[in-house]
């Protein structure tokens, strides 16, 4: 289903332009607080004019923000979980296309590789959304803007907003260009995981231990942080939304570490 400018976040539900105005009654709505030269900068970044502008701001606006402003619904958290289903059906696809041969355990390990919280935080990064994003004071003070989980986070919100003001094709778009560098090259498709024990192995090192150093945040949303470690020597540390996806963020840092390309 493709929507161009149709849905509205005010209300929780999709509404035309026309039924907005009833629909804000039932939300505080999160204050646009970006100027316009700011937004026109983004929608360059993005490369895509928003028709309804608040779902570009309420993609950058973290919860910490949204509660300091009397959001109830949240900030982004709404559009990341559309965002994350949007990345999940893109990746696959542009998967399909570029490795016709491969089964369909390589493809799922290859996405999980594409579109992991290190993966989509580096790629938020490399864009700058760090500059854009809302934060609450305390957030802010801690430097919440490069934190990983946040940066992960605003990207597939943003992806989110992108889908329901452009619709598929222009998310799509913008995900093939912000991730083209990671699907384009195939040793970094293969999962983290596999090709660091197989890089240890090589050099006649034990396998890799994972081990979960805490799990913090409600049902809904935790927050897994672990280590990798080998013969006693920590690798590296990762952090997901499941300890499969931080034991795959691990993997990768300790493949980033040991330079290993």
């Amino acid at each position: 289903m493709r929507t161009t400018g149709a849905y509205s976040e005010e209300g929780g539900s999709l509404s035309r332009s026309a039924d907005r105005e009833g629909a804000a009654e039932s939300a505080p709505l999160v204050r646009p607080s970006l100027s316009l030269p700011v937004m026109a900068e983004l929608e360059a970044l993005l490369d895509h004019s928003f028709v309804d502008r608040s779902l570009l701001v309420r993609a950058l606006t973290h919860s910490s923000r949204a509660h300091e402003e009397g959001d109830s619904l949240g900030g982004n958290e709404r559009l990341e979980f559309l965002g994350d289903a949007v990345i999940d059906l893109v990746v696959s696809e542009f998967l399909m296309e570029l490795r016709r041969d491969a089964r369909e355990g390589v493809l799922s390990q290859a996405r999980a590789a594409a579109v992991n919280q290190t993966s989509l935080a580096r790629v938020a990064l490399e864009l700058g959304l760090q500059r854009f994003i809302r934060l609450g004071r305390g957030e802010a003070q801690s430097g919440g803007n490069e934190k990983p989980s946040i940066l992960a986070n605003v990207f597939e919100a943003v992806v989110g907003a992108l889908y329901l003001d452009g619709g598929l094709d222009v998310a799509a778009d913008f995900l093939e260009r912000s991730l083209r560098p990671v699907l384009a090259n195939g040793s970094q498709l293969l999962d983290a995981k596999t090709r660091l024990q197989e890089w240890l192995q090589k050099r006649g090192r034990a396998a890799p231990q994972y081990r979960l150093l805490e799990a913090e945040g409600p049902d809904h949303a935790r927050e897994f942080r672990v280590c990798v470690e080998t013969e006693g020597e920590r690798l590296a540390d990762g952090s997901g939304r499941s300890k499969r996806e931080a034991e795959q963020a691990a993997a990768g840092s300790a493949l980033a570490a040991l330079g290993v390309g």
